[in-house]
């Protein structure tokens, strides 16, 4: 029995009753009522928003409303007090054992208590990563990889059809730019003098290895011939061997995408006309001249007719041109043309992990596709903040285009994956993100994968101490201190927490309640420190001491469970 479920259902039943004597509107909707954790526990043990959510529709005061529904939850068996706060929050204080009864299902679930059916197999699309394919990831790479992973899974353990995808964009300028950047490390591999790098072209040692490779396979075939000659084949041979490096140093993350989707394919296969053609039936696209950009002096502006997206009137600031002056289509176009795919494909909805850089994307992005779709809601675009690197405090550069950026395989080997996709989640995706060298790796309450890791690990040293024999039964109601207390809340609301979280598209939750879940069962493991009668196992109570040692188990799988989650290693010893 989950307690917040049990309450809601004691809820509805509450609600019908009032609405069968004419208390409640008969289509009361209810749906945005929901038990929870306290932010306070002084508050009580469970909270409800019902009286402030009700009121309106229900035509009562808040206050007025709580009481109507007080006293019936009052008469619960199990509640021993229910108390109105404020303008009508709803408190309600419980008797131990409802909280205790959770430790059976969690051990009758295993490692998979939490995992639900909420999103009811329906398909969703999670696109991440996605970086150009000019160069090896790097580490600013890598929080979106880590955010977009978590979320995938994070559907997944909620009954989600998840695809994980990454658009490779492997048409326009940079991709040529990047053949003649490896043109050179070839003719460099064949003995010829490149001396310095050209201004415009990469300079990272990372291509020396691609030019070798690329001499090895073609000899001198390309070495004096024409760029009209070398161009695709130097360019097709430097993506895929760029995209190798990519999918590696995924696997080293940990990372599987289901999809590589390729720009260049849209391009070629007509998929960017027959997106525009769709719109254009669709009375979406027009040929109109835009407004001069803002802060343009008046001499730099040259108005032409231009193909253009309505896109503002699906809430973009402008309309969006679709074609370049030469013909070719913008890089918006085969974005709209790939996001059709992904519908076509899908059925939606879609989720994407942008980099902040690509925050201007957002509105006209949402536009295309809710003219494709038909709905508001079938893109979610989520933006990755930057993540500062940093060495006992101080900063380390890193230049892509210089070629002295620090590579997410650099970080890998100097910390491991489990360290990069915890601490990855440590704050929200839009918040800036320090991450020390020195700190990530300090074997301290301050260092929170280590913290959560560590906590798994205590768990499962006091299990071994009987053989992991833990009892198949126990008198789950003399678990009443309020440290036990303070675990057995935190494990109640896993289930109710891993569902908010998919919905709300937003895994640092997970991240967050798992540092809250250790901090409560490590203040456990001290107290029963510092006084004996609060220790695990006590062999003069044999009834409390299995009552324990369930709650210990339960809390390793919990822990376990959320780590799983996360694709986080639950580490046993430490």
């Amino acid at each position: 029995m989950n307690i917040f479920r049990f309450f809601e259902e004691e809820f509805q039943k509450i609600v019908e009753g009032m609405k069968a004597a004419e208390t409640l509107p008969a289509d009361l909707d209810t749906s945005r009522v929901v038990f929870e954790l306290p932010r306070d526990p002084a508050h009580g043990d469970i909270a409800c928003n019902a009286a402030m959510v009700l009121a309106k529709p229900a035509g009562m005061k808040p206050r007025d409303l709580a009481a109507a529904i007080s006293a019936p939850l009052a008469e619960i068996d199990g509640v021993t007090g229910v108390e109105i706060a404020g303008p009508g929050f709803i408190n309600i204080r419980v008797e131990p054992r409802l909280w205790a009864a959770e430790i059976d299902a969690i051990i009758d679930a295993g490692a998979d208590y939490g995992r639900n059916d909420s999103g009811a197999g329906r398909p969703v699309n999670v696109e991440y990563v996605s970086a150009n394919p000019t160069g090896p990831l790097h580490a600013a790479h890598a929080r979106g990889a880590v955010l977009g992973d978590a979320m995938a899974g994070l559907l997944d353990f909620c009954g989600w059809d998840v695809t994980r995808e990454y658009y490779v964009n492997d048409a326009g300028a940079q991709v040529d730019v990047l053949a003649r950047s490896c043109y050179l490390r070839y003719c460099e591999a064949l003995g010829r003098d490149i001396g310095e790098i050209p201004s415009g072209l990469y300079p990272g040692d990372y291509l020396v290895e691609v030019g070798e490779r690329l001499a090895a396979v073609h000899g001198g075939a390309f070495l004096d011939a024409d760029e009209t000659a070398w161009l695709e084949p130097v360019r097709s041979f430097t993506i895929e061997a760029m995209m190798d490096g990519v999918r590696a140093d995924l696997d080293r993350l940990g990372i599987s995408m289901d999809r590589f989707s390729s720009e260049r394919a849209l391009v070629d296969n007509g998929a960017v006309a027959a997106a525009i053609e769709r719109l254009t039936n669709e009375g979406h696209v027009y040929r109109g001249i835009l407004e001069p950009p803002k802060g343009k002096e008046p001499e730099d502006w040259e108005p032409r007719e231009q193909l253009l997206f309505r896109a503002s009137a699906f809430g973009d600031d402008i309309d969006r041109p679709l074609q370049k002056s030469d013909g070719s289509w913008t890089y918006f176009a085969s974005d709209v043309a790939y996001h059709m795919d992904k519908l076509d494909r899908t059925g939606g909805p879609l989720i994407n992990i942008f980099g902040v850089d690509h925050g201007g994307y957002v509105k006209r992005m949402n536009a295309a596709v809710e003219a494709l779709s038909g709905r508001k809601d079938m893109l979610d675009i989520r933006l990755c903040q930057l993540v500062n690197l940093m060495d006992n405090g101080r900063p380390v550069k890193m230049s892509k285009r210089a070629g002295t950026f620090v590579t997410v395989r650099d970080v890998i080997e100097s910390v491991g994956a489990d360290v990069i996709r915890f601490i990855m989640l440590t704050r929200r995706g839009e918040q800036t993100l320090d991450f020390d060298f020195a700190k990530v790796t300090e074997q301290s309450r301050d260092n929170p994968v280590f913290y959560v890791q560590y906590a798994h690990a205590r768990a499962c040293s006091v299990l071994r101490q009987v053989g992991d024999d833990v009892p198949a039964a126990a008198a789950l109601d003399r678990l009443t201190h309020p440290a036990e207390m303070d675990v057995l809340r935190q494990l109640a609301s896993w289930p109710r927490l891993v569902i908010s979280a998919a919905n709300a598209h937003e895994p640092h939750r997970v991240a967050f309640y798992l540092m809250d879940l250790a901090a409560s069962f490590h203040a456990l493991w001290t107290a029963g420190r510092e006084t004996p009668e609060l220790r695990f196992i006590r062999e003069d109570e044999a009834a409390l001491t299995a009552a324990r040692l369930r709650l210990v188990k339960a809390t390793a799988l919990v822990i376990r469970s959320g780590l799983g989650v996360l694709a986080i290693e639950a580490r046993e010893e430490m």
